[in-house]
């Protein structure tokens, strides 16, 4: 099993986006270990491409990844200053009243930044809470000042400009540089982009940046081939009957590796090629099947994530959406990097 990873098309990807929003500096969201593909290789190659601003999620992610970059990389912690957490070489995103005198206190002159909260309700100082400290804050000078928009990926939505307003309301004045778009907020324009954009999914070749290059092929190995003829069904529960004589794959890959079962006889294929080999019977921990009677020979290797059928469309299958699942691809795939 191996998934191809193209390197330079995150680095074209993450290029594209800073090039929409000229007047910001472009960092990289890196969580969940750069969305499945690799924190470190992926953070390394932005970080020679010109990057020096990287997100995760979690204290441990930055403490994983703080090795491979040089020391001007700044590594952000979304998640702030949790009780116990180790930020050495890192700057946590304060996201409440308890995480801003925790980290003052503990960690008097070292760099942070802020998160409001502009109308989301998931993390971040609400507008009281922001009133109380906003003087001691911006006297600590924080590197940033940030909030997250809800409904990007939606560009008519009107929680986008209520966020926008509430963003400035907050913020206007404050002399530290701002930062609210992530991919779909660079897609919003200009009055989105403030002093920093946070690209993340867009990097990885997935909606909404329609404009991504692709990044991920995954193709897995074709473990066996059998005729089954009509009446004979595949896989549990024999939600799959042959009408005809037909050539069934199985390749080795299932659930447990991430490719989720919800995809089972929802139109989803294997590809060989731009053959499309459509999967048959229940996706089951280890092993898929698929109808291959069209090809002329069975290669030794089917397409899942390719050119012809994205993650996106694997998540519409799915009945999910994209960042599912690229992050839920797992470890027991041979990454291999371009």
């Amino acid at each position: 099993m191996t998934l191809h990873i193209d390197l330079h098309a995150i680095v074209a990807n993450w290029k594209a986006l800073a090039a929409k929003a000229p007047g910001a500096r472009a960092a990289a969201v890196v969580k969940a270990d750069a969305y499945g593909l690799g924190a470190a290789r992926v953070a390394t190659a932005l970080y020679e491409a010109g990057t020096r601003d990287f997100f995760v999620a979690l204290a441990g992610e930055g403490r994983a990844l703080r090795p491979h970059l040089p020391t001007d990389a700044r590594i952000n912690v979304l998640s702030g200053h949790m009780e116990g957490a180790d930020l050495t070489g890192l700057v946590p995103v304060l996201n409440s009243l308890e995480q801003f005198f925790r980290d003052r206190t503990m960690r008097p002159g070292k760099p942070f930044a802020i998160q409001l909260d502009t109308g989301m309700n998931r993390l971040g100082l609400e507008p009281a809470d922001w009133a109380a400290i906003k003087a001691e804050a911006l006297a600590a000078k924080p590197d940033f000042i940030m909030s997250h928009l809800a409904c990007a990926d939606e560009p008519d939505h009107p929680a986008n400009a209520a966020q926008l307003t509430v963003f400035r309301q907050m913020t206007d004045g404050c002399d530290v540089p701002r930062s609210l778009s992530a991919t779909g907020g660079i897609l919003l324009g200009p009055d989105y982009h403030f002093d920093m954009v946070r690209p993340g999914i867009g990097l990885y070749g997935a909606l909404p940046f329609a404009d991504a290059q692709p990044v991920v092929r995954l193709s897995l190995p074709v473990i066996q081939t059998r005729s089954v003829q009509p009446g004979e069904f595949v896989g549990y529960s024999a939600t799959w009957t042959a009408d005809a004589p037909r050539r069934i794959a199985t390749v080795a890959a299932g659930y447990a590796d991430g490719i989720l079962r919800a995809i089972s006889s929802k139109g989803a294929s294997l590809y060989a090629g731009d053959a499309p080999c459509p999967i048959v019977g229940r996706v089951s921990m280890d092993l898929i099947t698929a109808d291959v009677t069209d090809l002329a020979q069975v290669p030794l290797t089917l397409d899942l994530i390719c050119p012809a059928q994205s993650f996106d469309r694997l998540a519409e299958y799915a009945g999910t959406i994209g960042y599912e699942i690229l992050t839920s691809l797992g470890h027991r795939y041979n990454r291999a990097y371009r």
